[in-house]
């Protein structure tokens, strides 16, 4: 649109598309009132010439024009979603009216999708409803319940990355007859609340960064917790939550190395909670230098799997951190695929993790081998008698492998496309570390059960 607004034309040209507008305003009692009417543009003096229908249209006071489509998808919801709005003072010419728009704005899904205009409209809210604050003199925020804030803030369901390391390195000791009921018990608390620590961290630091702010693509799997930048729990709150998760889970681990002393266990301690703080903590922040793979594989792979089993057995093995590799893989893998929506947002705040740096080839090629190296570690873990035979279940996981690598490579430049994906990924680790921990009780239940179990069961 032309005139003295030098609207955009494009959105003008997009008002054309439509057969009919709403004009709304507040009327003298201060209702809202609104009436449709017809319609025609006239670019070149940047005012829109309306015909109502209905009610009769006030010269006195702002108007707003707002043209919109929407198409319903039964069962799915809805797509082809559009409006044009414009704001101004009207005019009489004739029986018609005349608009001068003095704002106009408008969204298309085609162009951009709804998450992503969600997204870019957040500031704005923000801003509106600290206006409402200031106005009403009380906080106006969003609010959700304290559970529902707290899985939010915390990302519980992600525990799974913990549940199945720790769970894995406990079978290993027990399969060697080493059981300590208790200790088990403290293990799983102590790693779980060390993740929920790093969870919370990581948002409180790509919030500092500017990273989560910069991403205007998040998903489920992606661009943080987003609870900092909705405004549900503030950065304060966040940076406490993250101090107290890694209290209790220091706490933990100090109760476990009282009970359980080893130089083993004490030097694992340490190196898991120094990789988890420095994941994006300065000055290191290791996610940041392309190094995010390598420490979460570290981290959810030999360190969860050996410290869990040196607790039962205060020892080093050469199993435990065999059966640990598939896993450590697969878990970078699901912060690797998880980087793919993020990358602009990344390169623009400095984050140069793997995927940041590597061609989308590339990128796409280095997870079905790093994919398929895992399932091969396993193999080569049982064809070598490192592992009991019954772990070779988790085979069954690989045609996940396969449908994740064609989702990445249709969907690579579609975050939300690519959600589904992403998904996939996480059950693609979930899925085969349970299969893995279900092997190693099908090797113990042989072993307690027969004086000389088959070969296959051990």
């Amino acid at each position: 649109m032309k005139g003295s607004m030098n609207i955009d034309a494009a959105l003008f040209a997009k008002l054309g598309s439509y057969p009919h507008i709403v004009l709304s305003w507040v009327d003298d009692d201060g209702y809202p009132t609104q009436t449709a009417a017809t319609f025609r543009g006239d670019e070149a003096c940047g005012v829109v010439v309306v015909d109502p229908t209905g009610l009769a249209v006030p010269t006195d006071r702002v108007v707003n024009a707002t043209a919109s489509h929407i198409r319903p998808q039964p069962g799915t919801g809805y797509d082809e979603r559009r409006y044009v709005s414009l704001s101004g003072t009207v005019s009489r010419d004739g029986d018609a009216i005349v608009l001068t728009p003095t704002r106009a704005w408008g969204w298309d899904e085609a162009d951009v999708p709804f998450f992503e205009y969600s997204e870019r409209s957040n500031a704005q809210a923000q801003q509106y409803m600290l206006a409402l604050s200031e106005e009403q003199g009380r906080e106006v925020k969003p609010r959700l319940s304290a559970a529902w804030t707290f899985i939010l803030a915390t990302r519980l369901p992600f525990l799974t990355a913990t549940f199945v390391p720790v769970l894995l390195g406990i079978l290993v000791a027990a399969y060697h007859g080493s059981f300590n009921w208790w200790l088990a018990l403290l293990t799983i608390v102590g790693g779980a609340a060390i993740h929920i620590g790093l969870n919370v961290a990581n948002d409180v630091f790509d919030s500092l960064s500017g990273a989560d702010d910069a991403n205007v693509n998040p998903t489920q799997f992606s661009g943080g917790s987003r609870v900092i930048q909705y405004g549900l729990v503030s950065l304060s709150q966040m940076q406490a939550i993250s101090i107290a998760a890694y209290a209790v889970g220091i706490s933990v681990g100090l109760i476990l190395l009282v009970v359980a002393w080893s130089p083993a266990l004490l030097a694992i301690g340490i190196a898991g909670l120094l990789l988890s703080v420095f994941y994006t903590a300065p000055p290191l922040k290791l996610v940041h230098r392309g190094l995010g793979e390598i420490t979460t594989a570290l981290g959810f792979g030999p360190i969860m799997v050996l410290g869990a089993y040196v607790v039962q057995t205060g020892a080093l093995a050469w199993e435990p951190f065999v059966a640990s590799l598939p896993v450590a893989i697969l878990i970078a893998l699901i912060l690797y695929v998880n980087e793919i929506p993020d990358a602009m947002s990344d390169a623009a705040v400095g984050k140069r993790t793997l995927v940041v740096r590597w061609s989308r080839s590339t990128v796409t090629t280095m997870f079905l081998m790093s994919a398929l190296a895992a399932f091969a570690a396993l193999v080569g873990g049982v064809v070598t008698g490192v592992l009991p035979a019954p772990t070779l279940l988790a085979l069954l996981a690989l045609p996940l492998v396969f449908e994740i690598y064609r989702g990445i490579r249709a969907y690579y430049t579609s975050p939300y496309k690519l959600m589904a994906t992403m998904g996939k990924n996480v059950q693609l680790h979930a899925v085969f570390g349970l299969l893995l921990v279900v092997g190693y009780v099908v090797a113990i239940a042989a072993d307690r059960l027969w004086d000389s179990a088959p070969g296959v069961l051990t």
